[in-house]
């Protein structure tokens, strides 16, 4: 069914949240770790052979890989504190619609975020329409693999950096989110755990990961643009397709049931409601804001106390 005007508008509000920025999401509250440096807490790695093929420095850089004969970019940072002599997450933060790789290193928080816990912060480039494919939806031609480019970048970076391959994780806001909502569906094996912002599951795709994945995701009540009770929506880009949001809290239940949760929901120290008894360990975590513009950015340093405790088993 083709969504209605008011859909298509609300939608297109996100082109302006693109270019005019959002502010940077606080990443100085203390919950991610004992140490604000990147010391052991965050890196939790060992020493030995495997950081022998490290070729990597602390720094930025724009780096380019070939998925399927098509040439992919992302921008790298690596913090100060890195040295290669032991190995360190990974986290791939994926920019929203209408948007790059260098709004989001400039805006979500997670490269501030690196340089205090330690871990290395890829942000990928999309390849056309500003956007991320994610089943029916949202790039123009249907055959871009960002899933694969996912896998490829995630290997890349591994061979040249000392990393954690136990400990990759992929975080994201609005259609960022929906990519980190997606690589959790198909692509558990790569990705340890996942902090969706801004975006939901969608009615449309099937969702079946190769393991239990603990999702942690951000939702704001008056988001104007992926509205918190769902519905049908159609993406400001061009595209003519209609997708359908599951909605915050029926992603939650959705996600609750895939990895098998049993019990009820508890509350954390942050207000979050979190199913904390699930197959393989892992944990489904919902953080509601009730204030702000609605349509927001997760917070990093929430996130990273839930991403950090799971690893790929």
């Amino acid at each position: 069914m083709r969504v209605s005007t008011h859909h298509l508008t609300t939608w297109a509000l996100l082109s302006l949240v693109a270019c005019d920025g959002i502010p940077v999401p606080p990443v100085d509250g203390g919950t991610g770790g004992d140490t604000a440096t990147g010391g052991d807490t965050a890196t939790g790695g060992t020493v030995g052979d495997s950081c022998a093929h490290n070729t990597r420095s602390p720094g930025r850089s724009v780096e380019t890989i070939a998925v399927d004969g098509v040439s992919r970019s992302y921008i790298l940072y690596v913090p100060q504190s890195y040295d290669g002599s032991k190995e360190v997450p990974l986290v791939v933060d994926w920019h929203p619609l209408l948007a790059d790789a260098a709004f989001a290193e400039q805006n979500s928080g997670y490269k501030e975020l690196a340089d205090q816990e330690g871990f290395i912060v890829a942000f990928p480039d999309s390849l056309e329409s500003a956007a991320w494919n994610i089943g029916p939806c949202c790039t123009e031609s249907r055959d871009v693999d960002d899933v694969g480019f996912a896998r490829k970048l995630v290997a890349e970076v591994a061979a040249t950096a000392c990393i954690d391959e136990d400990r990759v994780y992929s975080t994201g806001y609005s259609m960022g989110g929906g990519m980190s909502h997606y690589l959790a569906c198909e692509a558990a094996d790569i990705f340890a755990a996942v902090a969706p912002a801004a975006f939901d599951l969608l009615e449309e795709n099937s969702c079946a990961p190769s393991r239990p994945i603990t999702v942690i995701g951000f939702r704001g009540t008056f988001d104007f643009i992926v509205p918190y009770d769902g519905g049908p929506s159609s993406p400001p880009n061009g595209v003519a397709v209609d997708i359908t949001f599951e909605g915050a809290v029926d992603t939650f239940e959705r996600w609750a049931t895939i990895n098998g949760c049993t019990s009820s929901t508890t509350t954390d120290a942050h207000g979050c409601q979190v199913y904390p008894d699930c197959d393989g360990d892992v944990e489904v975590a919902l953080c509601t804001n009730v204030s702000g513009s609605g349509h927001d950015f997760g917070d990093p340093s929430i996130a990273w106390e839930t991403l950090q405790r799971f690893t790929r088993e």
